[in-house]
This record gives C-alpha cells, sequence and structure tokens, in this order.
C-alpha cells in the first residue's frame, strides 16, 4: 500500500478536523479560557489525531501487503477470494464481493475454454488416425506398383505422414507422461528405424547417411525419441545444398551418451541460432523455404525436457550439429545387473 495515498486520501478528515479545532478554540475563547488551556487542547486532540491515522495506516498496510504476498503465491491468483479473510470493513465487503463476482466468471469462461480445448484436441488426435488409414492405403498402392511415378509419390506421402505425426505430437506434448515406455533401447535400432521411415524423402533429394555402428544401449522412450530423429532428418534433407550428406555418431563421456547428428546443409545463421526451440521461430532459412512451420525443433525441445535428454544445437557455415544427451542412471544397471 502506498503511504503518502493514504494520508492524502485522509486530507478530507485533516480539514474537518482543523474546523472543528478552530470553532473549539472559539468557544473556548469566548467562555473566559486561558490561552495556555485552549492550546493544551488543540495540542492533545492534534497528537491524538495523528497517532490515531498513523496507527491505521500501520495497520492497514500490514493488512494489505498480507493480501498481496498471498496473492503471489498462487498459481491461479482469480482464486485469491478463496484463501483471504472476510473483511470487517463495510466499504471493504462491497469490493470482496466484487472479487468474488470476478472470480466465479473468470472460473467459469475457463471451464468453458479447458472443454472448448479438450473437444478440439480430441477432434484433431480423431483426425489424424483418420487420415493415416489413407497415407497407409496409398502408401501399400504405391509399394506393389513401382515406378518412377510413384517413388515420388511415396515421398510425399512420407511428408504427409510426417506432417500428421507431428501434429499428433503437438496435440499430446502437454500430456507425454501419459504415454511413456521407458525402457532399454538401442540407439543404432532407432536411427536406423528412422532413416527407413524416411528412405524415400532421402533417396528423393540425394541425402547420403552415415551412421555410426555401435552397441550403446539408452534408456529412453523409443517412440518419442524416433520422433525426435524425424525431424531432425527432415530438416536436413529440407535445409540440404549441393552434395547432401547426413551423419550420425555416438559418444561415452562421463555417465553421459552423446548422439551427434550432422548435416552439411545451409547451416543456422548465428543470430537465429539462440531462437531456433521458440514455438513458431522459422528464421532466416525458414523465410527462404517458404514451407517452414517453426514446430520441428520447438517439439523436440518440449519432448526432450520431459526425457530428461539434453538438447542442443551448433551450427556454423554449411554445418549444423544436433547433440542428444542422454544421462546414463547408474542405479538402474546396478538394479538390473
Amino acid at each position: 500500500m502506498n503511504a503518502k495515498l493514504f494520508w492524502k486520501n485522509r486530507l478530507p478528515l485533516f480539514i474537518l478536523n482543523t474546523l472543528c479545532m478552530l470553532s473549539l478554540s472559539l468557544f473556548l475563547a469566548l467562555t473566559g479560557s486561558s490561552r495556555d488551556t485552549v492550546l493544551l487542547i488543540l495540542l492533545c486532540w492534534l497528537l491524538l489525531l495523528i497517532c490515531t491515522t498513523a496507527a491505521a495506516c500501520r495497520q492497514r498496510k500490514k493488512e494489505l501487503d498480507a493480501l498481496l504476498q498471498m496473492a503471489l503465491r498462487l498459481d491461479r491468483r482469480c482464486l485469491i477470494p478463496e484463501v483471504m479473510k472476510p473483511p470487517s470493513l463495510a466499504e471493504d465487503q462491497v469490493y470482496y464481493s466484487l472479487l468474488k463476482l470476478a472470480e466465479k466468471s473468470m472460473l467459469e469462461e475457463i471451464d468453458a475454454l479447458a472443454r472448448e480445448r479438450a473437444e478440439y484436441k480430441e477432434y484433431i488426435e480423431q483426425w489424424i488416425h483418420e487420415i493415416k488409414t489413407p497415407i497407409t492405403a496409398m502408401r501399400l498402392l504405391c509399394e506393389n506398383n513401382r515406378s518412377p511415378f510413384t517413388r515420388e509419390l511415396l515421398a510425399e506421402l512420407e511428408r504427409a505422414d510426417g506432417c500428421a505425426r507431428q501434429a499428433l505430437y503437438y496435440a499430446r506434448s502437454e500430456h507425454t507422461e501419459k504415454d511413456y515406455s521407458i525402457h532399454e533401447i538401442s540407439l543404432c535400432q532407432v536411427i536406423h528405424q528412422a532413416i527407413a521411415d524416411n528412405k524415400y524423402l532421402l533417396l528423393r533429394e540425394h541425402v547420403a547417411v552415415q551412421v555410426q555402428e555401435t552397441d550403446q544401449n539408452v534408456f529412453s522412450d523409443e517412440k518419442w525419441l524416433l520422433f525426435i530423429l524425424d525431424q531432425l532428418i527432415v530438416n536436413a534433407a529440407k535445409y540440404r545444398t549441393d552434395n547432401p550428406t547426413l551423419e550420425f555418431s555416438m559418444e561415452s563421456r562421463d555417465s553421459k551418451v552423446l548422439l551427434y547428428v550432422s548435416d552439411n546443409g545451409m547451416g543456422i545463421p548465428p543470430e537465429d541460432l539462440p531462437r531456433i526451440f521458440e514455438k513458431g521461430f522459422t528464421g532466416r532459412n525458414g523465410r527462404i523455404r517458404q514451407d517452414s512451420t517453426g514446430l520441428g525443433l520447438y517439439l523436440c525441445q518440449r519432448l526432450c525436457d520431459k526425457l530428461g535428454v539434453g538438447l542442443s544445437v551448433r551450427s556454423g557455415t554449411g554445418q549444423t550439429t544436433v547433440i542428444l544427451t542422454f544421462h546414463i542412471n547408474h542405479f538402474v544397471h546396478q538394479v538390473q545387473g
């Protein structure tokens, strides 16, 4: 609470008391009271007025500051009327009633928005599952009727399937803990699966793929990790240059396993690098390509945070390396051993 404003608001009270003091002084003077008596009465009145106002200011400031701190600690500050004590002052009770009305209106609006969001999310997931059926059917038709045209069509079907999976993972990214299945997986197997899922895209873009074969295992969710690798492969093919290459390599360091995904594409401008994980950020390269959504790396970062996997990017002219850092849980190894 602003103490200066509190005293300013009490100005009418001081003016009224001043007029009363002047009236009392005139009355006492007319009735023959001595000047010292009048001054003593006025001094006592003034001191009492100042002390009571100061005490009221201090008490009021203490109550309101406590209420403000309580509100700041709440996650949903619209619920402040539920935790504050009902006020005793008549004017404060009016404001308390207004807060209760505002809280009720806000909760009703939040519930309505939550229902709409849940319905929309359910519709998106249903639509994605429905669209996967014709995509799978067209893929089988193309596989059974091989030709240059069907190979082109298969690459586009891979792209359409990737967009559908991206939409599905985006819809589920807020509640990934409901779809976890953490177990020991082989990094090489997941890498080869991701390459196989995008083979027609890689063939069409003439991307040469190199994989460092190791028997390194990590604990993670295979499906979510596969989606992350899909996004990195698609980005490498999308922002390719002449003679594009994509390389996967692994390194064990202390209690970590590092997976490097490197390509010799367009690279990321230094001014764009700090913002590549922001939702919807496409950067200079995205504006050149025109088909970038700014969601791929955003979803990768979000899923890596949920999985406890470190994600970092280093890039220069014609070289980009994405680093996935898996932490080795020695306790898990001891229990399984």
